[in-house]
């Protein structure tokens, strides 16, 4: 008689979120170029601004390098719009998997945060290292707070994503509004810019924003010369918290109304 082994809940779970992991990498990677495309398009994205950001712009920013400055803006902020909207997206396009017990609609958000995960280290990684070609300062003074700056994107993005995702399975037209109020992101979060290029006075429409301080701290840990003016570590962490709670009281009390439709 062939022996039956029982999994854990844990365990259970686990495999359910590599399943659909594998899942949405053959989906993002249909194509001939596979995975390799969705690493090497936005490097060539970035690689572009970043030359054309250096030419205009100088080569130091603060004390960091045009091309290390641009680097950090581009991957945190990009990361953390295609997080929130491919959480957003695989709470709907994973409906039909919710027929089988095992699968939860956080089990494919959490599979989309490892996949954004994988391919922006990977992109960090090219970049980092053509940096580290063409001759530019790739030290990282603070490798700890760095990480924890990148933490902080993710959990944003992933706690962002999950109450837009939970919202528009019920109401899809909240989507549009996604997309009206993600577009500005890209221009305020500090991508192209320090806020201490700003007028002291201004500060304020932008300091409400946390990526853009994740963005500052996360440049000010790869150099110490860079500063931290003007953004607040706490205010990140304890926005990033307050959204995280929201996002797992709203699933809390709407996933089984969500699998049941």
């Amino acid at each position: 008689m062939a022996k039956v082994s029982e999994r854990s809940v844990h365990r259970v779970w686990v495999d359910v979120i590599l399943a659909v992991f594998v899942r949405h990498v053959k989906t993002q990677s249909s194509d001939r170029l596979g995975f390799a495309w969705v690493v090497l398009s936005p490097v060539i994205f970035i690689f572009g601004l970043a030359v054309i950001r250096g030419r205009i712009g100088g080569e130091l920013v603060y004390g960091l390098p045009t091309f290390i400055f641009l680097v950090y803006g581009l991957v945190l902020v990009q990361g953390f719009l295609s997080l929130v909207s491919q959480s957003a997206t695989a709470v709907t396009a994973s409906k039909p998997l919710f027929v089988f017990r095992q699968v939860q609609p956080i089990s494919p958000v959490v599979a989309v945060a490892l996949y954004e995960l994988l391919v922006r280290s990977a992109v960090f990684l090219i970049l980092i290292y053509i940096g580290y070609l063409l001759g530019f300062d790739i030290a990282i003074d603070s490798p700890l707070l760095l990480m924890y700056s990148c933490l902080i994107v993710l959990l944003l993005g992933l706690s962002v994503g999950l109450l837009f995702g939970l919202l528009e399975a019920v109401v899809p037209e909240v989507k549009k509004i996604r997309s009206l109020l993600m577009r500005p992101v890209f221009f305020i979060s500090g991508i192209f810019f320090s806020i201490k290029d700003i007028p002291y006075h201004y500060w304020p429409y932008f300091t409400w924003n946390p990526l853009l301080h994740a963005v500052e701290v996360a440049r000010s840990a790869a150099s110490d010369a860079y500063g931290r003016e003007g953004v607040d570590f706490y205010f990140m962490t304890y926005t990033c918290f307050g959204l995280m709670c929201a996002a797992v009281v709203v699933y809390r009390y709407s996933w089984k109304e969500l699998v049941a439709r």
